[in-house]
């Protein structure tokens, strides 16, 4: 896999933004670090100064209170000829040169400028803040320690055989020594360039550990997620990064995972969906056209219903005449005569069959969907004269356990009719003719609250489980081609949901069933 190594990358900027941060900081300890090893062994310089002053005094000590200078001299050419020691000198107090371990710098006068000279023709400066040491530069390259020491006016001075110095004179003169630091040089020279080398191997090691870890733990994470975004972006959504670590960017590869999975199903729905549209639009139209077809059938019934009941108000007319004369025939007879009780059963039968014209007129004739008060016993009942003269009750028996105390409930009637016929209908074609039907009314308590409820409950064929969901549904029918449209149920349903009930269905394949309808009771 290849990865993008420019500097404008993340591992670019990283890798230059640590690494000038190393730089300057390993930049700043070599200095501090050069700076004090190059002050330690200044200060050991010094001190090995003092101490070679020191032996110069105590070697000359006895030669000068003894008053030898022929031996000061020597002693003090002997100690000048050692190693890394440049002159050594014996100064009186006026700054000339008394003895040296150069025998032509004798008897020279310091300049004023020169140590010790400044101290005592400086005015700003006192005795005390007189420096006792100073580096300078020499002509071969290397530097020179110059180191002064003053040589107090002891006891042993002033008494002694010579008594040169009197005894008021403190400064009797001084030491001075030039040392080349030319081994201090090359020492630190060294230093330097062990400490430079060693900072650059650092530098580097660390560099190669810092882009070692850089490259691995975010340079190649990054260029995998790249790598699997650019083939899920050409359609490859089942695509896994293979990344396993426990941190951000293994939580970053995680999450990319489970994006992609989730957009592949999503994929894979979507082109099953599309496989299937076709399919389903096709069902779909064959629905909508079984569904114009029923509502052809339906709008052929309406119209059949209208022509009854066009025919049942001419029928009408007739009967009420039949029922007037019969009424008339009976004056003509005397009670109990055989010619006035068959008078009397034409009058009766006249009447049935004019209540069962009313109903249907009532039933058949546009009614509003305004709301009263209903009892349901007398819809029940109502709706059972309509249909109990048809032939297909003949053989049925009808059982009906009405509640005399049932509470009205709040409804239309014509609708609730049309509900309860539908019913009683569907209950004859299960039972085919021939069975049980039972009606029962009663109040129940649903949810907390009063429902008059009726139960329609025949001994038919009963509904198989697969149909039970599928039941109230429009267009759907359990009935033979031809027999059923499939809208009673669910007209019925979308009826009772409009009145605040609701129908329940309990049934069982060759046991028949029963439908429960609730509606809310009037309190009132």
């Amino acid at each position: 896999m290849l990865v993008k190594k420019s500097l404008h990358s993340l591992t670019g900027k990283l890798i230059i933004t640590i690494g000038a941060l190393m730089v300057v900081v390993s930049a700043v300890f070599w200095y501090f670090l050069v700076q004090r090893q190059e002050k330690e062994l200044l200060g050991n310089s010094v001190k090995y100064g003092s101490s070679f002053l020191n032996h110069v005094k105590e070697s000359t000590r006895h030669e000068m209170l003894a008053f030898q200078p022929l031996l000061v001299q020597q002693t003090l050419e002997m100690l000048g000829s050692g190693e890394g020691v440049i002159n050594a000198r014996i100064l009186d107090a006026k700054g000339r040169i008394a003895y040296s371990s150069i025998k032509e710098k004798k008897g020279v006068l310091l300049d004023k400028n020169e140590m010790p000279c400044i101290s005592c023709h400086s005015k700003p400066l006192e005795r005390g803040e007189m420096p006792s040491w100073v580096v300078n530069r020499g002509k071969e390259g290397y530097r020179i320690l110059t180191i002064v020491r003053p040589i107090h006016n002891e006891p042993a001075c002033y008494t002694s055989a010579c008594h040169i110095h009197p005894k008021e004179q403190k400064i009797l003169g001084f030491i001075k020594a030039d040392l080349s630091l030319s081994v201090l040089d090359e020492t630190v020279k060294k230093q330097k360039i062990a400490i430079t080398a060693f900072v650059i191997g650092f530098i580097c090691l660390l560099s190669v550990v810092l882009c070692t870890i850089l490259w691995k733990l975010v340079s190649v994470p990054l260029s995998m997620l790249t790598h699997g975004m650019e083939r899920v972006a050409a359609g490859e959504l089942n695509y896994v990064v293979e990344i396993k670590t426990k941190d951000e960017i293994g939580e970053l590869a995680k999450a990319f995972n489970a994006m992609t999975a989730e957009l592949s199903i999503a994929k894979e729905e979507l082109i099953e969906w599309g496989n299937t549209l076709e399919k389903k639009v096709e069902e779909k139209t064959g629905e909508i056209k079984k569904g114009q077809a029923q509502l052809v059938h339906s709008e052929k019934l309406a119209s059949l219903g209208r022509m009854a009941a066009g025919v049942a108000h001419e029928i009408n007319s007739p009967l009420t005449g039949i029922v007037t004369f019969g009424h008339l025939l009976q004056k003509k007879f005397s009670e109990g005569s055989e010619e006035r009780q068959d008078i009397d059963v034409i009058i009766e039968q006249a009447n049935r069959c004019s209540n069962i014209i009313k109903g249907l007129l009532g039933f058949a004739r546009a009614t509003s969907v305004e709301k009263g008060i209903v009892n349901l016993n007398d819809v029940i009942n109502s709706s059972l004269n309509m249909v109990s003269h048809k032939a297909d009750f003949f053989n049925i028996k009808i059982v009906l356990n009405l509640d005399e105390t049932m509470q009205p409930i709040i409804a239309n009637a014509s609708q609730i009719q049309q509900v309860f016929l539908n019913m009683i209908i569907n209950a004859a074609d299960a039972m085919e003719g021939k069975g049980i039907f039972t009606i029962t009314t009663q109040k129940v308590i649903d949810n907390g609250k009063p429902f008059a409820e009726v139960i329609f409950t025949d001994t038919g064929q009963g509904i198989s489980e697969e149909s039970l969901p599928k039941l109230f549904e429009p267009f759907f029918t359990t009935k033979p081609v031809g027999k059923g449209t499939g809208l009673g149920l669910a007209v019925s349903h979308g009826i009772i949901q409009d009145h605040g009930g609701k129908i329940l269905v309990r049934s069982k394949l060759g046991e028949g069933a029963s439908f429960f309808v609730r509606l809310p009771i009037y309190e009132g």
